[in-house]
């Protein structure tokens, strides 16, 4: 049986932590950002942790590492 491919999107956008979780930075910051209020820009700030199945469903696409 192959090899599975490793999804190369999902190495360039997130790393792994030493316990095991998935850490990548929020969405929807790239641009327009002057027609939303500053609590929507505040909170979109930063890096996000996932964990459990998500976390696992990006694991395996990154290879299984």
């Amino acid at each position: 049986m192959p090899k599975q491919k490793t999804n190369k999107g999902v190495m360039k956008r997130m790393k792994i932590t030493a316990t095991g979780k998935v850490k990548h930075h929020k969405a929807n910051r790239r641009h327009l950002m002057t027609n939303r209020t500053s609590k929507v820009k505040r909170h979109s700030r930063g890096t996000v942790c996932e964990t459990g199945r998500v976390a696992r469903k990006y694991i395996l696409a990154m290879g299984g590492l």
